[in-house]
């Protein structure tokens, strides 16, 4: 009878440890805690029992750590990649991995992906030349119609903004590892067809989720596909970009611009030649950022989902990266 009383304990005792590098964990925390002031949660390093921690809440976790966790049985990523946890060469790939999805954070994401479209598509980019130079001359306008958008990655976000584009009037175009059906949007899939998509597009985004054959398909053979003059727009990974074709490509005029919000090392190093490019605009991992407030309740419901062995919500497929 006692064993069994202090088995139930435990099972209710279960802790989250919140593992993060560059957030600051305490608005989770706080977050978590305002759904149930029971729950046992704690913040790495500083984690007085790791030996009962079950479920980890990750970003951009230290190479490594999660082996100090001897009872983990799920780890959930803080965002909605997970290229950040399978980046670690020994990260536990046995056990179940989630990511957050979050209407917020789709709509956010349009919000700065229709910003920057809007800021080509008007020319914005040009008088913003012109008027360093004192150059007072009228763009030819353009119809939306004639514009097409080229999405790289219809997954949940790219779904979304794809969708979002097309309402408005764009000629939408999508690319991804499989064929999708989304109103408003042709699709592509697959190398095959890579070419005959990026054959089309004048704004190209990436919203691709970062694997072994993504990383690095913003390359300069990949350029030379698009119309003469294309832009690109990356709000994935700074990984899928090659930084000196890009350069390459603007230099030549293949590319007019190009709007980056993730880098290969972040914070971008001062030294980087992207800082100074003016055909380049920079952002700082801005996109689209998680509200803890508005994820709690799905991490919440997925710890007790898993406390309880049943199955887990937005779970991934750790081998294929997504």
């Amino acid at each position: 009878m006692k064993r069994s009383v202090q088995l139930r304990e435990k099972q209710n005792n279960m802790t989250i440890s919140i593992i993060c590098t560059n957030k600051d964990p305490e608005p989770w925390v706080a977050a978590l805690r305002a759904l149930d002031p029971t729950l046992d949660v704690q913040i790495w390093p500083n984690e007085s029992r790791k030996a009962d921690v079950e479920f980890a809440l990750c970003w951009n976790h230290p190479e490594g750590v999660l082996r100090d966790y001897p009872n983990l049985r799920c780890i959930c990523s803080m965002g909605a990649g997970i290229d950040h946890l399978l980046n670690d060469e020994f990260f536990p790939k046995d056990l179940p991995v989630i990511r957050i999805i979050d209407p917020l954070l789709a709509q956010s994401m349009y919000e700065y992906l229709h910003t920057a479209v809007m800021y080509y598509f008007r020319d914005f980019d040009i008088y913003k030349t012109q008027q360093h130079q004192s150059n007072w001359k009228q763009q030819s306008p353009k119809k939306i119609a004639h514009t097409t958008i080229g999405v790289m990655g219809l997954g949940k976000l790219g779904e979304y903004s794809a969708s979002k584009f097309s309402k408005i009037g764009f000629n939408v175009i999508g690319w991804s590892r499989t064929q999708k059906t989304i109103t408003g949007v042709k699709s592509y899939a697959g190398d095959r067809q890579l070419g005959e998509f990026l054959s089309q597009v004048n704004i190209l985004i990436c919203l691709l989720p970062l694997t072994n054959e993504t990383r690095g398909i913003l390359n300069l053979e990949n350029f030379n596909k698009l119309p003469f003059g294309a832009c690109l727009v990356n709000v994935a990974r700074g990984e899928h970009l090659i930084d000196e074709d890009l350069i390459t490509a603007l230099n030549e005029g293949q590319l007019r611009a190009a709007c980056l919000d993730v880098f290969r090392e972040e914070p971008l190093p001062q030294m980087h030649p992207f800082w100074q490019n003016k055909k380049i605009l920079l952002t700082p991992h801005c996109s689209s950022i998680t509200d803890p407030n508005s994820v709690a309740p799905q991490i919440l419901k997925n710890y007790r989902l898993m406390k309880s062995g049943r199955a887990l919500m937005n779970q991934v497929d750790a081998f294929r990266g997504y």
